[in-house]
């Protein structure tokens, strides 16, 4: 029986420095960096086949904690709701109004990155209120 220590996420993208640009600044995640004998990732990029280039791009949680990101760029858009999304954890230990106001300072935060905010969900018996938003290349997650 194998033991799993280590999760990466992938997102599929049209632009991938870009959506891993704006995750970075979402989660304080940093890029690795660039390969060995390359002073910066554009060198990198530009000695790779044209049809190569920014194909992709991954970051990571400085701290180490948090799972790899890795974004790669496919031919074909989104065009429905994401099966799995991120879920942005703000409000953790707060309530009623302070918790509130965390969620929409932190939206107002996203949305100068680029974000969208798409539907305020408000607290009911069974859930806590959560912010939909998409990041840049219309990627559902959850502020919450």
């Amino acid at each position: 029986m194998s033991s799993i220590r280590q999760v990466q996420i992938t997102f599929d993208c049209a632009e991938p420095e870009r959506v891993a640009r704006f995750w970075c600044e979402v989660l304080g995640y940093v890029a690795p960096p660039p390969p060995a004998g390359f002073p910066t990732w554009e060198a990198y990029e530009l000695s790779r086949p044209p049809q190569d280039q920014g194909a992709w791009f991954a970051c990571s949680d400085p701290s180490g904690a948090g799972p790899r990101l890795y974004f790669q760029r496919v031919p074909e858009g989104k065009v429905a709701k994401n099966r799995v999304h991120l879920d942005v954890r703000v409000g953790t230990g707060l309530v009623g109004a302070e918790r509130l106001a965390t969620l929409q300072a932190e939206c107002a935060r996203l949305i100068a990155l680029g974000a969208v905010c798409v539907q305020v969900l408000t607290a009911d018996e069974d859930n806590e209120s959560c912010i939909v938003m998409q990041d840049v290349e219309g990627n559902e997650f959850c502020l919450d």
